[in-house]
């Protein structure tokens, strides 16, 4: 038999109470705390909390306040940076490419919950992974639906709601987010 843990990184529904995923999600939260309130010009300690947090190839800058669900499932390449508000709800993976920019209050959530009411009350939800290509930039306030994959040499504007795939090298606005134009 299969843990929620197990679950939950398949994408199938699993069972957000489990005590096991309750610890992993408060070790996550202890790192959010201690990294958002530690002194802007630590910068050694906050790359040490970051290390514990999340997997990156390279190097990484996240500006506070940072917060994310588990960290391990979130994976970012060389030269990543998330300016002030980022949040990353990392149920399942979120792979980041190389030199993918954030700007202000980019939220990224791999959470699905049931839209039957008495399934999403049964405390269950499931998650669809989230692919971020490499040379990206996203726009402030955008937020980036589960089960997204967004390809290379995009610009995101901002405000933008990213519900389907962005193919490579096009400039894409709006809720829906849509292609607005080639690069």
């Amino acid at each position: 038999m299969r843990t929620e843990k197990e679950k939950m990184l398949a994408g199938d529904l699993y069972y957000d109470g489990d005590e096991e995923l309750i610890k992993e999600r408060d070790y996550a939260r202890n790192l959010t705390f201690e990294f958002n309130h530690t002194n802007p010009a630590e910068k050694e300690k906050k790359q040490k909390i970051l290390k514990k947090l999340i997997v990156s190839k390279g190097s990484i800058r996240i500006e506070a306040p940072f917060n994310c669900d588990y960290g391990y499932n979130i994976e970012v390449g060389e030269n990543f940076f998330a300016n002030y508000g980022c949040t990353i709800l990392d149920v399942t993976k979120v792979t980041i490419g190389d030199n993918v920019l954030l700007a202000p209050n980019v939220q990224i959530y791999t959470a699905c919950h049931p839209i039957d009411p008495a399934e999403r009350l049964t405390g269950k939800e499931y998650a669809k992974p989230i692919v971020i290509g490499n040379n990206v930039w996203i726009g402030g306030g955008t937020i980036i639906c589960p089960g997204v994959k967004i390809g290379d040499n995009v610009t995101i504007g901002a405000g933008s709601v990213v519900t389907k795939d962005i193919p490579n090298n096009v400039v894409a606005v709006g809720n829906p987010c849509k292609v607005i134009r080639n690069i």
